[in-house]
């Protein structure tokens, strides 16, 4: 029963990590998609900005894609570990005018 038990507790903490995990992906890429979109605006990087404050935010910008006006990106997140196993989260956003 106590093993049972553990079994549950580790499971559950692996759910609420992977949660977390995927949070702080979506917020990463949310404010990394309108710093580019802002950059853009003023005439700057996009990608350039979308990297830096996704960095500052935690996470690694994996695509960073520039259409018109706006900005499309990608974020990864090491996730928490489960059975030996490390699951990335991958998040994405858009931003631009309206």
């Amino acid at each position: 029963m106590v093993g049972l038990l553990c079994f549950v507790v580790v499971g559950l903490a692996a759910s609420v990590g992977l949660v977390r995990s995927q949070r702080v992906a979506q917020s990463g890429a949310d404010l990394a998609a309108l710093a580019g979109a802002t950059a853009l605006g003023d005439g700057f990087s996009a990608c350039d900005a979308a990297a830096e404050v996704a960095g500052a935010n935690g996470t690694d910008l994996t695509e960073c894609v520039v259409a018109g006006r706006q900005v499309r990106v990608a974020v990864r997140v090491p996730g928490a570990q489960w059975l030996g196993r490390e699951v990335d989260v991958v998040a994405g956003a858009r931003a631009g005018p309206a």
